[in-house]
C-alpha cells in the first residue's frame, strides 16, 4: 500500500495510490485523518480496514494522481530521529571509523520538504550538501523492544534527502543546527507500507543524482545498524512511539568528501531513488 499526502486547496490530504489514481481518503470515511503519523497512531488494525474500504470504493471515487501538489509523508511525527555515519564507507570519507554506538541526532518539522518543492540554500552559506537516505515509519509503540521483534514495530518505508549546512554542522560537537535549517529535509514522495518491500528493507539499491549525474550508489544492506538494530538500540532508551520517523544514514560519496568539495547549487536537482520504496526529485533554490 502507498500512501501519499497532498495539497487540498490549502489542507492538508491523505491519499492511496494505485499506479496512476489515488483516492482520497476523506472520501472513504470522513473521519479518516489527514496526517499518516495520525493514521499510524490508530495501528496495525487501521490498515486493514482502510485497505478494505479502498477495494469496494467506487471508480468515481478514484482520482489522477498526476499533477497533484504533495506534501511531506508526515509533519506530526512526534520525533524523527536520524543516524548519522550509518554506512562504513561514508564514516571512512568523513574522517571517522566505524562506529560502535549509532551517531543520533534529530530533524524538526520545519526542515521538511516533499517532493518537487524546492531545497533552500540559505543566506549564510553556500556549503549545502546532499545525502540520500532511507526512512522507515514505526507503526507499534514499544519500549525495551528485542532485536527479533524489531520489524513488527516498522509500518513502512521512504526516501529522504538529508541536505546538510556543513559549515555549521561542525561548527559545534553535535550537529543538529547543521542538519535543521528550514526546508533542507526532502521527505516523499510516499509511503510505502512494510510488505510491499524486503523485510527490513534489506538489498535495495540507493542512489543519489545531482543533475543526472550520479553522486551516491549503494545498497541499503550497506548499513552498519540495520533497522532491527537500530530499533533495539533507540528502544532501550526511548520509548519509540507510532508515527516516528528514522531516518537511516547515507552511502559515501556526498559533497564534503569530494576534493574539491561538490556543494548545491541554485538551480540543481537532486534526485534520490531508493528501489520499491520510490524517487524524491527536489530543486535547489537560493533563500530569498
Amino acid at each position: 500500500m502507498r500512501l501519499v499526502a497532498f495539497d487540498k486547496s490549502g489542507k492538508p490530504g491523505l491519499g492511496l495510490r494505485q499506479e496512476n489514481k489515488l483516492i482520497d481518503l476523506a472520501r472513504l470515511d470522513a473521519a479518516w485523518p489527514d496526517d499518516l503519523a495520525d493514521l499510524l497512531r490508530q495501528g496495525p488494525q487501521a490498515m486493514v480496514k482502510l485497505r478494505e474500504q479502498a477495494a469496494a470504493a467506487p471508480v468515481s471515487d478514484w482520482q489522477d494522481f498526476a499533477g497533484l501538489k504533495l506534501l511531506p509523508p508526515t509533519m506530526r511525527a512526534g520525533k524523527i530521529i536520524c543516524l548519522g555515519l550509518n554506512y562504513v564507507d561514508h564514516a571512512a570519507e568523513s574522517g571517522f571509523t566505524k562506529p560502535e554506538y549509532p551517531v543520533l541526532f534529530m530533524r524538526a518539522a520545519t526542515s521538511l520538504v516533499a517532493h518537487d518543492e524546492a531545497i533552500i540554500r540559505p543566506r549564510c552559506s553556500e556549503q549545502l550538501d546532499f545525502e540520500g537516505e532511507m526512512v522507515a515509519f514505526v507503526g507499534k509503540t514499544g519500549r525495551h523492544i528485542a532485536k527479533a521483534d524489531a520489524l513488527a514495530h516498522i509500518a513502512g518505508y521512504s526516501v529522504f534527502n538529508d541536505a546538510s549546512i556543513r559549515d555549521y554542522q561542525l561548527r559545534t560537537p553535535q550537529w543538529t543546527i547543521g542538519k535543521n535549517f528550514d526546508a533542507t529535509g526532502g521527505f516523499g514522495p510516499e509511503f510505502v507500507s512494510a510488505d510491499e518491500v524486503p523485510p527490513g528493507a534489506k538489498g535495495l539499491k540507493i542512489q543519489t543524482r545531482l543533475n543526472g549525474a550520479v553522486v551516491q550508489d549503494a545498497n541499503t544492506s550497506d548499513m552498519v545498524f540495520d533497522i532491527e538494530e537500530t530499533v533495539a538500540i533507540l528502544s532501550e532508551c526511548i520509548t519509540l512511539e507510532a508515527g516516528d520517523v528514522l531516518v537511516m544514514g547515507t552511502p559515501a560519496g556526498v559533497g564534503l568528501g569530494r576534493k574539491p568539495p561538490l556543494w548545491m547549487k541554485p538551480g540543481d536537482v537532486c534526485e534520490v531513488e531508493i528501489e520499491r520504496i520510490g524517487l524524491l526529485r527536489n530543486p535547489i533554490r537560493q533563500e530569498g
